[in-house]
């Protein structure tokens, strides 16, 4: 799937006779996928010049691209700027990964806590790249009454 066809699989949404937000259809998955340090060497915004030198992590490639190929749809949220993008892009096409786009910005410094209306999974890297598996974990989350 293109970037551009990314629109037309969402599948629209209603609630008390009002449209809300579309979602993706059952079984199709949003990856957001930091760069440094998870697909690639760690590379401050401060060392540009390293950015289209990085060694790329094997196993993140073969399984971002398995993952494209599936269908689920690939972004890059990094915390490189805007500045970074050409070198970024050309660093991601010179070693072939597929992805449907790049959010630039992310705020640096770690320690994320996501809040948003849809659902949210998280998967912190940590140095291998493999299919994902389900586990219980305990997690933070709002005192709505509805939690067990």
């Amino acid at each position: 799937m293109k970037a551009e066809d990314i629109d037309k699989t969402l599948q629209p949404v209603t609630e008390n006779g009002q449209h809300l937000s579309p979602i993706l259809p059952e079984g199709v998955k949003n990856y957001l996928i930091d760069i440094d340090g998870t697909i690639c060497d760690d590379i401050p915004n401060e060392e540009p010049e390293r950015m289209l030198t990085a060694e790329v992590y094997p196993d993140a490639l073969v399984t971002l691209n398995r993952w494209y190929d599936e269908g689920h749809i690939i972004f890059f949220f990094t915390s490189r700027t805007e500045a970074h993008r050409e070198y970024t892009e050309r660093w991601l096409k010179q070693h072939g990964f597929k992805y449907h786009g790049m959010v630039m910005g992310k705020p640096r410094g770690g320690n994320y806590h996501w809040i948003d209306n849809h659902l949210v999974k998280a998967t912190r890297y940590r140095g291998k790249f493999t299919d994902l598996i389900e586990k219980e974990v305990t997690i933070e989350v709002f005192d709505d009454g509805q939690h067990e």
